[in-house]
């Protein structure tokens, strides 16, 4: 599956398998800086509340883990 297709709603479908009985709902939506966003997904299942974060990457994706933060780069070029 390509980046692109990871949507929220696949990401939160693949973790919690929401169903009509067990509902998953948004809590709590968030930009950390550079425009990047956090959301957090709950739902309660039978041993109590569960909630998860899902961070939107640079490629589009939804993940569980937070985006690598960028790093300075430097480059040169030989002159001739």
């Amino acid at each position: 599956m390509s980046p692109t297709e990871m949507t929220l709603r696949w990401a939160v479908e693949k973790w919690l398998a929401p169903t009509l009985a067990m509902r998953a709902h948004v809590v709590r939506v968030r930009g950390t800086g550079m425009h990047r966003r956090c959301v957090c997904i709950e739902t309660v299942l039978s041993g109590g509340l569960l909630s998860i974060f899902f961070f939107r990457h640079d490629d589009g994706s939804w993940n569980v883990y937070p985006p690598a933060p960028a790093r300075p780069a430097m480059s040169g070029w030989r002159a001739v």
